[in-house]
């Protein structure tokens, strides 16, 4: 009897389903359904009740990827957090609700270099009581000696009873900022995962499906939902890698640019030789640098469903995810109403607003979708508001009239970062349905709100459309150049005369003396619902073939069916000093801990058996059978001084990683 998997994509737009045969690939069903936010299980109930029962009553495992946790981090939201820093800033922004640094730290070799300030710690932590949801705690060189983490890791559980994430517990490697901004992310995205795998039981229990749960990470690899619900950061790309490795099993192609669109990003991945890059150095998402293993990609905020703004006579492009026109008038049929109503006013000025928060759209709609518990951050404006939209949509000019109130009074961006209210506005896909290439919402409803601003701006609406979709090719071609430059040329960074290059490579804008193009050696293959619609125009413009294999826009989930579970650790070990014998003492440096050998040997053996057998506890943990143990090491020595007086300094670096089967329902 073949082994059938069930793999989910949750993503800011859509929940896609398939129905695979593990042995020989075959796609028995397939279907997608809306991705409801504020009752997630809606989506994933949709996305397989028009499956055949037969086929589900035998699945014996279960595999979702999700761009929901790269989409939080994209658009700025998940839960409240307080940050506690041990013996030293950032210097970058960390998106916290309250925060404080402390004294404490360590050495270079883990011992204490600055007692711990406990009692600031304290102070702070009852400050914040019933106002953040979760802590995040990161010390200067915690992976060197991670004791300060954990004796406020400690603290905080007892003072706040809420979840406490350490950044020792997320990343072995160097680098306070980075680790930091992992360490946030996490704390950030834990109720959006635990949200998602409560949803997804539900539906499982529901249909009777008896099979172990997992979760794509970002490398592509899955592991046990318990796992998720701890490290939901490592969830960053799930969605992304899913695609990846559904791109190359769906075109047979080992070399090619994947461009997977979404509702509410662009994920840009390359496939060299059957296999995507991990980023050595994290991944970077919304602009932040992480310590996350990951595939390599780039994720841009451009998506279906990208708010498109106008203001003044300005058109752009938002990161932000928003409700298409028409899918809202699909669900609230008297939006159409008021949209020809604003149409029927005739054309109008629109005065500019110099900051994007005080940018008001009249064919923007709000409408509450759940409850905040303790949200006495909001004021009582704020609560006029949303029982004003509690029951369906109204834009803030009506909500003025309404209230008697300016629109500036009401804290709209908070209530939107916290996913209390849902903005409904235009977007690429209001584009699709009024242009007639995909029309399975209310595409009246879409015309008119183009029709609206075109008539604003003095434009036609085919001008109009003309005009945003020369902003969506130039915003994909833009990433993807960036993206193959960056990658051959191992930068992190395109900075003054490089994006000068590139943007007239991509806009086609002269230079005093040259012109600049530009072509790909490698096809695109384009995945997910919108892809067929934006990235003809973007290939042609980069001169190359675009490839849009069968079963393109349920990608993600048959890439997400397919992953092993991976588990490794990180353990460096070094001599103390330098030396002259040739079996010195040693430290050894993990997330295990620090400790102390007096013999080289005895280290790198007794810390390999270590490694060994977490890596082992840990993919066991993660949901995985068959386990195999790879270990992998690289030793370095420096020579310092001459001849007879020389030293030597040596460092062993080991990666231990364990590989095994996602364990699958036992069939009788």
């Amino acid at each position: 009897m073949s082994r059938l998997g069930l793999g989910f994509d949750t993503g800011g737009t859509y929940t896609d389903a398939v129905i695979m045969d593990l042995d020989n690939g075959e796609i028995l069903e397939r279907s997608k359904s809306l991705t409801t936010r504020n009752d997630l299980s809606i989506g994933i109930r949709g996305a397989i009740e028009e499956f055949d029962k037969n086929l589900l009553s035998k699945i014996v495992t279960v595999c979702l990827s999700s761009t929901l946790a790269t989409n939080s981090i994209v658009e700025g939201k998940g839960c409240r957090v307080g940050l506690i820093l041990i013996g030293s800033q950032i210097t970058v922004s960390a998106n916290v609700d309250h925060s404080i640094m402390i004294k404490g730290s360590h050495t270079a070799t883990g011992k204490v270099d600055e007692p711990l300030d406990v009692e600031a710690a304290r102070k702070f932590l009852s400050s914040i009581k019933g106002k953040v949801d979760c802590i995040a705690v990161t010390g200067f060189m915690s992976v060197r000696n991670p004791e300060h983490e954990q004796e406020i890791a400690s603290l905080a559980k007892e003072i706040l009873n809420v979840p406490v994430v350490c950044g020792y517990e997320l990343s072995s490697g160097l680098g306070f900022n980075e680790r930091t901004i992992t360490c946030v992310m996490n704390a950030r995205l834990i109720p959006v995962i635990e949200e998602l795998i409560q949803s997804v039981n539900k539906v499982l229990k529901e249909f009777g499906i008896d099979a172990p749960l997992m979760i794509v990470k970002g490398d592509g690899s899955v592991m046990s939902e318990e796992m998720a619900k701890i490290r939901p950061v490592e969830t960053i790309l799930s969605g992304p890698a899913s695609s990846i490795n559904g791109a190359r099993k769906l075109s047979g192609k080992d070399n090619a640019i994947v461009v997977d669109i979404g509702g509410t990003t662009t994920d840009i991945g390359i496939v060299r030789d059957g296999k995507p890059r991990l980023d050595p150095e994290g991944a970077l998402i919304g602009g932040y640098r992480t310590r996350v293993m990951a595939a390599e990609i780039t994720t841009a905020g451009m998506g279906g469903d990208s708010r498109i703004i106008v203001n003044g006579d300005k058109i752009y492009l938002s990161p932000v995810r928003v409700v298409p026109l028409c899918v809202a008038a699909w669900k609230y049929p008297q939006l159409r109403e008021r949209l020809q109503a604003l149409v029927n006013d005739g054309p109008k000025s629109i005065p500019v607003a110099h900051y994007a928060r005080n940018i008001v759209i009249d064919t923007e709609y709000f409408v509450k979708v759940k409850e905040m518990k303790n949200a006495d951050y909001l004021t009582e404006l704020d609560q006029k508001f949303l029982d004003f939209v509690k029951d369906e949509p109204h834009s803030l000019a009506e909500a003025k009239r309404k209230l008697k109130e300016p629109p500036i009074s009401f804290n709209i961006d908070k209530m939107e970062e916290l996913g209390i209210i849902q903005r409904i506005g235009l977007t690429p896909t209001d584009l699709m349905h009024a242009r007639g290439c995909f029309t399975k919402y209310d595409v009246e409803s879409s015309k008119l709100g183009i029709a609206y601003h075109a008539a604003n701006l003095g434009m036609t609406p085919e001008a109009f459309i003309a005009k945003v979709d020369y902003l969506i090719t130039e915003k994909i071609g833009m990433e993807i150049v960036k993206k193959v430059l960056l990658e051959d040329n191992r930068e992190t960074d395109l900075s003054g005369f490089g994006m000068e290059l590139v943007d007239k490579a991509v806009t086609g804008a002269h230079a005093l003396d040259y012109d600049v193009s530009f072509r790909l050696n490698k096809p695109i293959i384009g995945m997910g619902g919108p892809a067929y619609d934006m990235l003809p125009k973007v290939a042609q413009l980069l001169g190359t073939e675009l490839v849009m294999p069968e079963n393109y826009d349920v990608g993600n989930a048959v890439g997400a069916v397919s992953g092993k579970v991976v588990e490794s650790i990180e353990i460096l070990i070094q001599t103390a000093t330098g030396t002259t014998i040739d079996n010195p003492a040693c430290t050894a440096f993990s997330r295990l801990g620090r400790f102390y050998y007096e013999r080289f040997d005895d280290g790198v053996e007794q810390a390999t058996e270590a490694g060994k057998q977490y890596v082992m506890e840990m993919a066991k943990k993660a949901g995985a059978e068959n386990v195999t143990v790879n270990v992998g090491s690289d030793k370095s020595e420096v020579f310092v001084g001459k001849e007879h007086l020389r030293t030597r300094f040596v460092e062993i670096k080991m990666i231990i990683t364990a590989t095994g089967d996602p364990a699958y329902r036992k069939m009788a």
